[in-house]
């Protein structure tokens, strides 16, 4: 290969898995928040404010990291020292407890930015649920993210459904377990299996959430806090927003009835 053509062919692949990186988010998602490209900051007060700006933080963030641009944001000792007085994160992550994982570092963002909580294959209960809605209902956070990832350790043990699971991580499989069973019935190989589960394990929690009595689900209906899902991949470091759980929120819907009836 000549040494012009060469480059030139290295070039071209460098662009494709820059793209690839930045185009995470579907055609959809991208116009419905507006999301711009080659742009890799949003502003944090209005982040706190507007919780469908939050959503374009995130992305833009993760699109930082992802594509090796992090500029690590209030994360000195200062900043872990100076925050005495309180917090006023803009988001709430209920993740993995995964140490591959690291939400502050995939979505690149500083110190009092996220309010995290986080357990095996993001499984919640009544501690969770309390940890939720203090963020939201203390803390006035706007934006829940549930945040599955890929070949996630407790959604390939609720695929297994093991005879006799060690302590309470029978917990941990019963609740994954009808993300489980769906996935089993569409079909595929064993690596589109598990990454179903674990798509459709974000997005029953996601509905778990937006149903729950009676601080949720009522600030959810009235559009006063947005639930929404994603799927981090652990090749790419790009996190996936679920198209289903964007298009579902309460200010797209009325988008679209507005639209049916003209």
């Amino acid at each position: 290969m000549k040494p012009l053509f060469r480059n030139s062919f290295l070039l071209l692949l460098l662009l494709i898995g820059t793209t690839s990186l930045s185009a995470q988010q579907t055609a959809t998602i991208n116009r419905l928040l507006k999301v711009e490209p080659r742009q890799y900051f949003a502003d944090r007060d209005s982040a706190y404010l507007d919780p469908y700006y939050g959503l374009k933080k995130l992305i833009y963030g993760n699109r930082r990291f992802a594509e090796n641009k992090s500029i690590k944001p209030r994360q000195t000792d200062a900043d872990l020292k100076n925050n005495e007085l309180g917090q006023k994160p803009f988001a709430t992550i209920i993740g993995c407890a995964d140490s591959r994982v690291p939400n502050e570092i995939i979505f690149d963002q500083g110190v009092g930015d996220l309010f995290i909580t986080r357990t095996a294959g993001q499984v919640m209960a009544e501690a969770s649920y309390g940890t939720i809605e203090y963020a939201t209902a203390v803390l006035n956070t706007r934006l829940i993210v549930v945040l599955g990832h890929e070949s996630c350790g407790a959604v390939q043990a609720a695929m297994k459904l093991p005879e006799n699971p060690p302590g309470h991580v029978v917990t941990l499989i019963n609740a994954i377990k009808p993300a489980s069973l769906y996935a089993k019935k569409v079909g595929g190989d064993d690596k589109e299996t598990l990454d179903l589960a674990v798509r459709r394990n974000v997005i029953e929690q996601v509905n778990e959430l937006r149903g729950l009595e009676p601080v949720l689900s009522r600030q959810f209906d009235r559009g006063e806090v947005l639930i929404v899902g994603a799927v981090y991949n652990l090749h790419t470091g790009a996190v996936e927003f679920i198209e289903e759980t964007i298009t579902s929120l309460p200010k797209f819907q009325e988008g679209l009835t507005a639209d049916s009836e003209k």
